[in-house]
Formats: C-alpha cells, sequence, structure tokens
C-alpha cells in the first residue's frame, strides 16, 4: 500500500496555528521517505501546548510559515492520494484552518484515521491513544508529540494492520477529506 501519514502540532488551541508537521512516505508497505518542518504559526504559544510537545516562540521564528510550507508538501495532497493519521479529525482539521488562512483552496484527498482503525481491531485496550497503541503493538514512540516521531509511529500503526488485517479489511476506513 502506497500513503503518507501526517501529523501536525500546534502552538495554541487554534487550529490555524501549527507550529510543527511531518509526513512520513509509504510506497509498497515500506517508509522510504520522511519530511519534517517547524512552521512559524505567526501566533502566540500557549504554555499548554508548549508543554505537551516542547516547541516555543523562539524555536519558530526562523521557519517558515504555512503558506511557504504549502508549495513543497501540496503533491502528497491529491484524490488519488491516502493520507493517514492517528485522530484524523486533529490533523485534517489543522491541515483545513491553515489553508483557510491563508486563503489557500483546500484540495481533495483521501483520508484513513488509524485511531478509528485501532479502536476496530484491537478491542479492550485502556484508550486509544497513539502512545497506547504503539506501547501494545511494540512499535517504537521516542518522543511523543514530536510531530516527526508520531507520524512514523502512525505509518508503523498502518503497517502493522496491513500485515495482520489486510488491505481489504481496511479500505471501509477510507474516507474522502
Amino acid at each position: 500500500m502506497n500513503f503518507v501519514s501526517i501529523d501536525f502540532e500546534t502552538a495554541n488551541a487554534k487550529r490555524n496555528s501549527a507550529c510543527s508537521l511531518a509526513l512520513t512516505v509509504v510506497r509498497n508497505d515500506q517508509i522510504v521517505d520522511e519530511l519534517y518542518s517547524l512552521i512559524n504559526p505567526q501566533a502566540p504559544f500557549h504554555w499548554r501546548n508548549t508543554q505537551i510537545h516542547g516547541l516555543r516562540t523562539q524555536d519558530v521564528a526562523e521557519a517558515p510559515t504555512f503558506s511557504e510550507l504549502w508549495p513543497h508538501i501540496l503533491p502528497f495532497f491529491s484524490p488519488d492520494k491516502l493520507v493517514v493519521a492517528h485522530n484524523a479529525r486533529f490533523d485534517c482539521s489543522v491541515l483545513k484552518h491553515s489553508l483557510a488562512l491563508y486563503n489557500i483552496p483546500q484540495p481533495n484527498f483521501l483520508v484513513l484515521d488509524t485511531l478509528a482503525t485501532s479502536r476496530s481491531y484491537f478491542k479492550g485496550l485502556q484508550n486509544y491513544k497513539l502512545n497506547t497503541i504503539c506501547q501494545n503493538l511494540n512499535i517504537k514512540l521516542e518522543h511523543h508529540h514530536n510531530a516527526l516521531d508520531d507520524s512514523r509511529a502512525c505509518a508503523d500503526i498502518l503497517l502493522y494492520q496491513l500485515s495482520h488485517f489486510g488491505n481489504n479489511n481496511l479500505n471501509s476506513f477510507i474516507k474522502s477529506f
């Protein structure tokens, strides 16, 4: 299967405050590339968000804005591409609001949420947070809430599910964005 897993971190509670983004590219069930970028959200950081991911205003001061980063990642968001995220509702919302902030047209693409697949495949866990799923599947997740580590872990979760449950079982989870 070919897909790209994504993860955003935000500077504050507003969904248009992306401060980091990672993409993990999977081709033929193998991770083949990764992209990580800090993003200058041009918005204040809330202490709670910083406590979660560790990023501060000074860390992103020289980083590109979302609109400057978008042309480099746009090819991953087209109608024939599958985008995967753990809690895709959050990451897709950050993407949608970040695009809207800069008046960038929203692309169409396919989405699969490993939170939803995990709830379906792994009944009875205490919760379905990314770190919990990784721990239960013995998937490496060194720095939870680091966008690159989270994106890679999400890709590994889907690869695990593909190898154990097959491609056809996952197709019902794919939605259009």
